[in-house]
């Protein structure tokens, strides 16, 4: 099942790992600033091609991102 809340957080932790701004993340293809924010704040998830987009930048499979393992 999807955990909103490990989404938010496994999202802001891998972007602080890797010592990135929201904007700078926002500079994946067709992803701003403003959802990077809500996606950590969690008030907002994202499209498939997104966390697809998330999920290759990161080098995390989507069953991380979404909550569904604890394995990247």
């Amino acid at each position: 099942m999807f955990d909103q809340e490990k989404f938010s957080s496994r999202i802001r932790a891998l972007r602080k790992e890797r010592r990135e701004t929201q904007q700078s993340l926002a500079a994946l293809p067709g992803v701003s600033a403003n959802q990077i924010g809500e996606m950590e704040k969690g008030t907002k998830t994202t499209s498939l091609p997104r966390l697809c987009l998330l999920c290759d930048h990161f080098g995390v499979s989507a069953d991380y991102l979404l909550g569904r393992t604890d394995q990247p």
